[in-house]
Parts: C-alpha cells; structure tokens; sequence
C-alpha cells in the first residue's frame, strides 16, 4: 500500500467537521502519486460525492478536455480539491471546513511534491 492509499482511508474516517455527517463519500483525490502536476478545487460537488472521485461532472468533463489538449491524461496528475467532502446544498466551504481538511491537502502536496500546482474554480 502506498502512503497516499492510508491517507485516503484517514480521510474516510474523519468525522472532524458537520459534513461528513452528510456526505455520501470522501473525495480524497486521485492521480499519480509522484505527478509532477497537481490540480486542486474547492470542493466536491454532487458528482464527486456519489462516486468518490474528483472533477467527475461538467467541471471534469471541461478538466478532461484541456488536459487532452495538452496530451496528458488524468492517471498522469494529481487531482484532489481543498476540502474533502461536499458541503450541504453545494455551499461554499465554511472557513473551519477549509482549516480542518488543510492538514489533508498539506499531506497529499508533501507526499506527492508536485512541480506545479494549478488551483481550479474560486
């Protein structure tokens, strides 16, 4: 098992915050684990919390295309978002929801020391 798959089974457990009392799944993130790019969201929308993956819907979609314009694909970067579970009704993060899942974005950039980090959305 690698060091990203057991911080992924953290995340899972994480009960830190009132949204994991809402979410369907953790969205940890997904991509190679020494990526030398790394894209990271806001937040996981309805899409991401039904399958557990990240940028799955529309936004992924458009994600996928760009990167194709560029001739990567998504298995080749890191793709993760700030916070690791979508809040209630696809609000925005609360500022405690963001300090809390920041040691799991923290973890997931040391583990994986990206060359570049592009930040999507807001």
């Amino acid at each position: 098992m690698s060091a990203l798959t057991d911080l992924d089974r953290e995340i899972a457990l994480c009960r830190q915050c009132e949204i994991a009392k809402t979410r369907t799944m953790s969205v940890p993130g997904e991509g190679s684990d020494n990526a030398e790019i790394m894209f990271i969201g806001e937040a996981p929308g309805w899409h991401e919390d039904q399958q557990g993956r990240p940028f799955v819907g529309p936004a992924g979609q458009f994600l996928d295309e760009l990167l194709a314009s560029i001739h990567l694909k998504r298995s080749h970067v890191f793709i993760a978002n700030v916070i690791k579970c979508r809040p209630p009704g696809n609000r925005e993060p609360l500022p405690i929801e963001i300090l809390n899942c920041q040691k799991w974005l923290d973890r997931q950039i040391e583990l994986i020391s990206p060359k570049i980090i592009v930040t999507l959305g807001r």
